[in-house]
C-alpha cells in the first residue's frame, strides 16, 4: 500500500476505501490483479455506522485470512423481539439453530472502526494493490479500449491513470453515478430515523432489555440493539414537522432516551439522522465502469443487511472480473452481476421494506390491527422468523437451466473431520469452483473427472475420500434436494446440481458453454 503512485495502468481503479471497496481491492489483490484503491478520505470515520454483519459475510472473511481478526470485534445477534402498540410481544426474529449452516454464527453485530481497519490491513499485504488516500475523483471518461479516471491529489495536483475496469464503491452520493448519469430506482421508502449510538455503565445496562427490541409503538416507534461489549444502539422515528439537526442535540437525544436511560447510564458515541431510503440504481454497468455496494443501492435498516449487501456485490464482481482480465471468459460474463446482484437487491429491500412499513405504522388503530394480523399469523403466539429466511438466494443470472430449488442458494460450509484435525470446508475445497459430491451415493465420475480438473473445477467428495462431516449439514442438504453432486461457484452459490452421472456431465457442458 502506498501514498502515490507512478504507475498509470492499473487492471481494476476500485474507486471508495469503505467496506465494499477495501473488500474488492483485498478480493483482487488475491488472484494477483493490479488494482489501484483510492478515497479522498484520509483516515477511517471513528464512529460506528453500519453494525450488523452474517454468516455470508463473515464465511467471506475467512477467506481472506481475517475472520479470527474481524472476531475480536464481533458479538452474536441476540434474538429480536417486537412489541406491539401497547407493549405486547407480537413476534421475535431470531437466528438459524446450530449446526450452523456456514460454520459461523449467522447473525453478528460488530464494531466498524476496528473491523474496517482489518479489512484495510489485508489490502496491505497484496503486492498488486495500490492505495492512495486523500485523493478525490475529477473525472472519467472511457472508450473501447479503456477507463480513464482523472485524480486530484490532498495538494491539488491532478494526474491520470487508466484501467481495463472501474469500480464505484463511493458510497450513496456517488460521483462515479453521477457523472455517469444513472439514476436511482425508488422503491417507495423514505422515512427520517435518529440513530443513537452509546457506550453504556454497567448501571445503564441493567436498565434495558436483555435482548434486541422493536418498539412498534405508533407514538413513536424505536429499535434497540445489543452491540459488542458495552456498546448499545437506538433508532429512533422523528416525526413529522420535528428538526432532524434539533433533535440530534444531547439534550433532545437524552430526551427521547429517558423511558430507558438518564445521562448517569453512560455516554453518547454518535447521533446522527438519517433518512431511510429503499433506492436501487437503475444500471449497475456503464461500458468498462460497474457500481458496487451504497453507490448502487440504499436499504432500510431493520435487518442489518446493508454492508452485507455491498460485499456481496465485491463477492459476486471480482471472481468475474478475474475470469475476464485472464482471458478465460469474455466481457459478456460481467452482465451477469447486474442480473444476479440488482434482482436479489430488489427482492430483499422488498422484505425489509415490508418489516420497516409493520415497524413504522404510526396510525393507532392500524396499529391495533397489525398486531392482531401478526399474532393471528401464529396461531394467537408470537411467532419466530429467522433472519436467514429473510435473504433470498439467487434467482436469475448464471444459474443451472435445469430447475432445483438449491439453484442460487448458498453452498453450506460444515467443519470437516480430516486427519484428526477439525476444519471448515472451505480451508479443504478452496475458493474457486468445486464440485462437491455425496460420498454415500453410488455416482460414478471417473468419465468426468478430467473434464473438472481442465476446467480447474475442484472435485472434492463429503464422507469420502478421508473427509467425514462432523454433524451432517451438507448430508441433509443433499436428501433435502434430491441429489448427489453440487456445482458450487467462487461466491459459494450453488450453479446447480445433479442426480446421477449424465445429468452431472450435462451440467457441466453447459456450465462450459456459458463461461466460455
Amino acid at each position: 500500500m502506498s501514498a502515490t503512485s507512478e504507475q498509470k495502468h492499473f487492471e481494476v481503479v476500485v474507486i471508495g476505501f469503505g467496506p465494499t471497496g477495501a473488500i474488492a481491492a483485498s478480493l483482487l489483490g488475491t488472484q494477483g490483479i493490479t488494482t489501484l484503491a483510492i478515497d479522498r478520505a484520509v483516515d477511517i470515520y471513528d464512529k460506528p455506522r453500519a453494525i450488523a454483519l452474517d454468516h455470508e459475510i463473515m464465511r467471506l472473511f475467512d477467506n481472506l485470512g481475517i475472520a479470527e481478526q474481524v472476531s475480536r470485534h464481533v458479538a452474536p445477534f441476540p434474538p429480536s423481539e417486537h412489541f406491539g402498540a401497547q407493549g405486547q410481544l407480537i413476534r421475535r426474529i431470531d437466528m438459524v439453530g446450530e449446526p450452523y449452516p456456514l460454520g459461523y454464527t449467522p447473525s453478528m453485530v460488530f464494531t466498524q472502526p476496528p473491523v474496517e481497519q482489518v479489512m484495510r490491513d489485508r489490502v496491505d499485504s497484496f503486492p498488486s494493490v495500490t492505495v492512495e488516500l486523500g485523493t478525490t475523483l475529477v473525472g472519467i471518461r472511457q472508450d473501447a479500449k479503456v477507463a480513464t479516471v482523472i485524480l486530484q491529489a490532498a495538494d491539488g495536483a491532478t494526474h491520470e491513470v487508466t484501467a481495463n475496469y472501474v469500480i464505484a464503491c463511493d458510497g450513496a452520493s456517488s460521483t462515479v453515478r453521477q457523472k455517469l448519469g444513472i439514476s436511482f430506482d425508488d422503491l417507495d421508502f423514505d422515512e427520517p430515523w435518529l440513530v443513537v449510538d452509546l457506550l453504556i455503565n454497567d448501571a445503564g445496562v441493567g436498565k434495558l432489555p436483555a435482548t434486541a427490541a422493536q418498539f412498534c409503538n405508533p407514538a413513536r416507534p424505536t429499535t434497540y440493539i445489543i452491540g459488542p461489549g458495552n456498546h448499545r444502539r437506538f433508532e429512533i422515528m422523528l416525526r413529522p414537522g420535528e428538526d432532524r439537526h434539533a433533535m440530534e442535540q444531547p439534550e433532545q437525544v437524552w430526551q427521547l432516551l429517558s423511558p430507558w436511560l438518564t445521562p448517569d447510564d453512560g455516554k453518547l458515541w454518535r447521533a446522527a439522522s438519517y433518512r431511510f431510503h429503499a433506492l436501487v440504481a437503475s444500471r449497475w454497468r456503464q461500458g468498462r465502469v460497474l457500481l458496487a455496494g451504497d453507490a448502487a443501492h440504499q436499504q432500510p435498516p431493520f435487518v442489518g443487511q446493508g454492508m452485507c449487501q455491498g460485499l456481496r456485490d465485491a463477492a459476486n464482481l471480482c471472481w468475474k472480473l478475474g475470469r475476464v482480465l485472464r482471458g478465460q471468459s469474455s466481457a459478456a460474463l460481467l452482465d451477469s452481476y447486474e442480473i444476479e446482484r440488482s434482482t436479489h437487491v430488489r427482492e430483499l429491500t422488498a422484505r425489509i421494506k415490508a418489516i420497516g412499513r409493520v415497524i413504522c405504522e404510526q396510525d393507532p388503530e392500524a396499529a391495533a390491527a397489525r398486531d392482531a394480523r401478526i399474532l393471528a399469523e401464529g396461531g394467537g403466539a408470537p411467532r419466530t422468523i429467522t433472519r436467514q429466511e429473510i435473504v433470498p438466494p439467487l434467482t436469475q443470472g448464471l444459474l443451472a437451466t435445469r430447475p432445483n430449488a438449491a439453484n442460487g442458494t448458498l453452498f453450506p460450509q460444515p467443519w470437516i473431520l480430516r486427519d484428526g484435525d477439525r476444519v471448515l470446508l472451505d480451508s479443504v475445497a478452496g475458493t474457486g469452483w468445486r464440485l462437491i459430491l455425496d460420498g454415500r451415493s453410488t455416482l460414478n465420475t471417473s468419465a468426468i473427472d478430467a473434464a473438472t480438473r481442465d476446467a480447474g473445477i475442484n472435485t472434492i467428495t463429503i464422507d469420502g475420500n478421508g473427509l467425514q462431516e462432523e454433524s451432517a449439514v451438507v448430508a441433509r442438504w443433499f436428501e433435502r434436494h434430491g441429489c448427489s453432486a453440487a456445482l458450487v461457484r467462487p461466491d459459494h452459490y450453488v450453479y446447480g446440481v445433479a442426480r446421477d452421472a449424465p445429468e452431472l456431465a450435462a451440467l457441466l457442458r453447459e456450465l462450459n458453454e456459458r463461461l466460455h
